[in-house]
């Protein structure tokens, strides 16, 4: 007796929803993919009880005759693609032919659907998979599907299910992602017979993450760069500013190809692009847009579609991490123009302005010596306690920072400012004037930022500092993780650490970075391997050694205590507004906050 047996067809379309249908959210998702697909200009959205008693899309598109909606029911029934060759080119979001057919048969189906110069169109109502109505319909032009009672056929689905609240805001989370993704069409969403949310379509995805996410997130995101036409891979959308951030990925959206998915090449791109302008912990917050051929991607690698597959990963990866570098260096300008001087033809004195002190006072009150004049004037040395003492020898002897920004020898204090020094607060926060407002500066962290990227740079140029091992180690590796190695061989050797092949597997180090105390040889480069695979190919060769850096230069910057003299501090902002980054010191926590006039008159109740 056989006992392998043809599952009837019913029953094979629900095992099939089950991969495509997880939960209210993911038939919103297919339903207004199908809309986009068709051409809508307008999709209206309804829920009730969560998704779980009624989903109703409602979209303006080209609509369907009889025979089409029919054969819209039936398994592997698409009009997006042809032959294997239009898979491996899918310029769609759907293309399996699965959605409808799962969805109905999980439900109580309602499809009218119309085209715009038919005088009729039509209605098919289906119960758990059959087809009960077949009829003409009198609806709008378009097509308007209802999934009422879904997985009422299916208990043991349906009690997985969350709360009514819980599966609301998935949908509503779903909502958004195709709404910021297709900003030229107009989105509407009801929930429970309350409309919350209605966007209009708009030009630009800036006007688009205006009217969903609001205006105060707008002031915080910069736009990427507008790429070359020419370009294979193209990266657009908005980025958050640097030290702007989530504890979560909620606010990480991406798009390929105007698909809404998620990626770990993506996700470790972004946060390599960031680098040391993020807190650790905290994900950026992105709305990225990746363009490239079709036949580069593969959107057919899961049952929901929300991965893809890249043909050349690493092109993607640091296409991304280019992008957003470009564009966070590229906001420097902007940044620094912030900071100029106030709108005021003359310079208020010490006497019209108590709180501005000379160059002959520190910061507190206190009086100090008048520097030197002359030539040979130099500014008073720090006191031993002041003088950067790097931990490690072979850093001390090739590198010399000075932990206060004190002057060059020739820099006399000049009497035009591009700002103005109030004071400090707390004996940590420099307070200064622009014509913006009032700009906080924390000098710990602006100091950190100017002492690692100067360095990080003399490291760079001098070579990263190495100790040759009194005996050789060896260890072996995976396949997957010797060949990482085998191809990054070179990358090592500029970060110090003299490694060859020896064996198949087996790889012989023989000197380290001077920095680095290193007991084993295997723990550490299963480390260097998971810490530096994500990183870019453009990566510093002195990578390995920044926590080292951020770390030195965190107990050698100017502390909160440390008094500062008037140049020292004029000094500090200069050569912050210097920096690569200057938004943020190595541990992505920010340098300086400004509080504009508008925002004081509003406390002060100036203005409404």
């Amino acid at each position: 007796m056989s006992r392998i047996r043809l599952l009837p067809e019913i029953l094979a379309s629900q095992v099939a929803a089950g991969e495509v249908v997880e939960r209210p959210a993911s038939v919103v998702k297919e339903l207004i993919e199908n809309s986009i697909d068709a051409g809508a200009n307008k999709i209206e959205t309804l829920i009730r009880r969560g998704g779980i008693s009624l989903i109703r899309v409602v979209d303006d598109g080209g609509g369907m005759d009889r025979d089409d909606a029919l054969l819209s029911l039936e398994r592997h029934a698409t009009s997006k693609i042809r032959t294997a060759a239009d898979l491996a080119a899918i310029g769609t979001l759907g293309f399996r032919g699965e959605a409808l057919p799962s969805i109905a048969s999980v439900s109580r189906f309602r499809l009218t659907t119309r085209e715009p110069n038919a005088l009729a169109g039509t209605e098919i109502v289906v119960a758990g998979g059959r087809i009960e109505t077949v009829r003409d319909g009198g609806e709008a032009a378009g097509t308007q599907i209802e999934v009422r009672s879904l997985f009422y056929n299916l208990p043991a689905r349906r009690k997985f299910l969350r709360s009514e609240n819980t599966e609301s805001r998935n949908v509503e989370h779903q909502f958004y992602l195709q709404a910021t993704g297709h900003p030229a069409i107009a989105f509407s969403l009801v929930r429970d017979d309350r409309i919350v949310v209605q966007v209009p379509a708009t030009p630009t995805l800036r006007d688009r993450i205006r009217d969903l996410h609001g205006a105060e997130l707008i002031d915080q995101l910069l736009h990427l760069p507008v790429p070359n036409g020419a370009d294979a891979i193209r990266i657009t959308g908005l980025i958050g500013r640097a030290g702007v951030s989530r504890k979560t990925r909620t606010q990480q959206l991406v798009f390929v190809n105007g698909r809404a998915i998620e990626s770990p090449v993506i996700t470790s791109a972004l946060r390599e692009g960031y680098h040391t302008a993020l807190m650790r912990g905290q994900f950026p917050v992105t709305f990225l847009f990746v363009e490239l051929k079709p036949t580069s991607v593969d959107v057919n690698v899961h049952p929901a579609k929300r991965e893809v597959r890249f043909c050349d990963p690493s092109a993607v990866h640091e296409a991304i991490v280019g992008a957003v570098r470009a564009t966070l260096e590229g906001n420097r300008t902007t940044w620094q123009a912030q900071f100029r001087a106030p709108d005021s033809t003359a310079t208020p004195t010490p006497a019209s302005s108590p709180a501005l002190l000379p160059p002959t006072h520190d910061l507190r009150g206190a009086a100090l010596p008048s520097p030197p004049t002359g030539e040979q004037a130099r500014w008073p040395a720090p006191s031993r306690g002041d003088s950067l003492e790097l931990s490690d020898p072979a850093i001390e002897s090739s590198i010399g920072l000075s932990t206060r920004p004190s002057p060059s020898r020739d820099e006399k204090p000049s009497a035009s400012h591009e700002f103005q020094i109030i004071g400090v607060l707390n004996r940590l926060y420099v307070l200064m004037e622009n014509s913006d407002g009032l700009v906080l500066v924390d000098q710990h962290a602006a100091h950190e930022r100017i002492l690692f990227e100067e360095l990080r740079r003399r490291m760079e140029q001098q070579g990263v500092p190495s100790q040759r091992l009194l005996l050789a180690q060896t260890f072996d590796l995976g396949p997957r993780d010797a060949e990482w190695v085998e191809r990054n061989l070179e990358t090592l050797q500029k970060m110090g650490i003299g490694i060859e092949a020896f064996g198949r597997k087996t790889f012989k180090i023989d000197s380290l970075p001077a920095f680095l105390h290193v007991s084993d040889a295997h723990q550490f480069m299963r480390a260097v391997i998971d810490g530096l695979r994500n990183a870019s190919a453009s990566a510093s060769p002195v990578r390995l050694g920044e926590d080292m850096i951020a770390k030195t230069v965190c107990r050698h910057a100017v502390k909160a205590n440390d008094p500062l003299r008037f140049p020292e501090v004029e000094k500090l902002f200069r050569d912050l507004l210097a920096c690569e980054l200057p938004y943020c010191c190595p541990h992505g926590r920010p340098t300086m906050i400004q509080i504009s006039l508008a925002e004081l008159e509003k406390k002060f109740g100036r203005k409404v």
